[in-house]
């Protein structure tokens, strides 16, 4: 069968996969990356704290913890010794909560060969610092390498090897520029690049970054108002806003507003923010319905990364002096003990602005004070 040719000028490059690479942390998203990596034909170790878990990989192949009966790559292997997971290693890939980051960096400091690079997969920003995860692994790495890994990607389907597209970022040195296929950021996408797993490179590390930590913010929010009872036009309200101001702050970060037009900003965006399988939707849907924070998920001590993001990124735009209303409306009802309906019917009366913000307009909107009082009403 004749295959048609997709491939634009200038020719493609050919970049070298990493042979043996590593991955630290064995939940969901880095058992897939795990299995996606060994997929593409790397020598792969999985690092994990519990040697419980270890065991149980390696003798049947399966994460039934995270990925319960998804088959995972027969060579891939299982370790929970630091030093024996980077002996050798030529890049790592680490896979943790972003609250644990630095502490794994610091840790994966101590054993790993000089010079390799680390790609973060964790999204978010340090509550102490106003640090975005690659800053945080810089921190403690020192002069290696360091980028992400980031894009519209849950677990269960990567590790199922469903098609799947996600975004490698690292900075270019003069020298990789001139010669492409040296840079880590090549050199890591296509030892992850399958039959079914494809991968995009950028240089713009802060605008992926910013996309992957405010999406689950707003993620939150669209969980809310639909749990509220409204339909798509008030999700893609929600979600195009967002998408503004994640321009917003990349841009104040130094990032690139077109970033966020790709696979780590849109295309995060609108998964996390249409399917309950994301937690942070799913928590936004529980609040939405009336539970309290403390009911939801039957209420078990479940992780929601953009609780915490609410926090981190509000404080960092305070910060940096911009303006992220729909980000500030999630914190205000998650951290402050704002009344949902009020909050959300604030954030439509507020006054009205131009599209794009360049014209840098903004004037009275007719009905905000009917907007505050029916609206929140409606979603109360």
């Amino acid at each position: 069968m004749k295959h048609t040719d997709l491939t634009l000028s200038p020719s493609p490059i050919r970049a070298q996969p990493y042979k043996r690479t590593t991955v630290l942390g064995a939940g969901a998203w880095g058992t897939a990356l795990a299995a996606t990596l060994a997929r593409a034909g790397g020598d792969v170790r999985l690092w994990s704290r519990d040697a419980e878990q270890a065991a149980q990989i390696n003798a049947t192949h399966c994460n039934d913890r995270y990925l319960k009966g998804i088959p995972l790559p027969e060579t891939l292997r299982a370790v929970t010794d630091m030093a024996e997971a980077l002996d050798g290693a030529e890049a790592v890939l680490i896979v943790v909560p972003s609250q644990v980051v630095r502490a794994v960096s610091r840790e994966a400091a101590k054993h790993a060969p000089a010079g390799i690079p680390f790609a973060v997969c964790a999204k978010g920003i340090e509550a102490e610092s106003g640090l975005l995860m690659a800053q945080v692994a810089r921190d403690e790495l020192g002069d290696r390498p360091i980028g992400v890994v980031s894009g519209p990607t849950f677990a269960h389907e990567t590790a199922l090897n469903h098609p799947t597209a996600a975004t490698c970022a690292f900075p270019f040195t003069y020298a990789e520029r001139l010669d492409p296929a040296s840079s880590s950021a090549a050199r890591l996408a296509v030892s992850l690049t399958t039959e079914a797993f494809r991968t995009y490179v950028t240089d713009d590390l802060v605008g992926v970054e910013v996309g992957g930590a405010v999406k689950n913010v707003i993620a939150i929010a669209c969980g809310m108002m639909t749990g509220a009872g409204f339909g798509e036009n008030t999700r893609a309200a929600l979600i195009t806003r967002g998408i503004a101001e994640m321009k917003t702050l990349a841009e104040a970060l130094g990032g690139r507003a077109e970033t966020l037009s790709g696979l780590s900003g849109v295309g995060d965006l609108s998964l996390t923010c249409s399917s309950e399988s994301s937690r942070n939707m799913s928590l936004g849907l529980q609040l939405g319905r009336g539970l309290a924070r403390e009911d939801c998920f039957d209420g078990r001590p479940v992780v929601v990364e953009g609780e915490r993001n609410a926090l981190s990124v509000t404080d960092l735009a305070r910060r940096l002096g911009v303006a992220l209303p729909i980000c500030e409306t999630v914190r205000a009802v998650l951290h402050d003990r704002a009344n949902l309906g009020q909050s959300f019917a604030a954030l439509w009366a507020r006054p009205l602005e131009a599209e794009p913000r360049v014209m840098d307009l903004a004037f009275d909107h007719p009905a905000s004070d009917t907007a505050v009082t029916q609206l929140a009403e409606r979603i109360s």
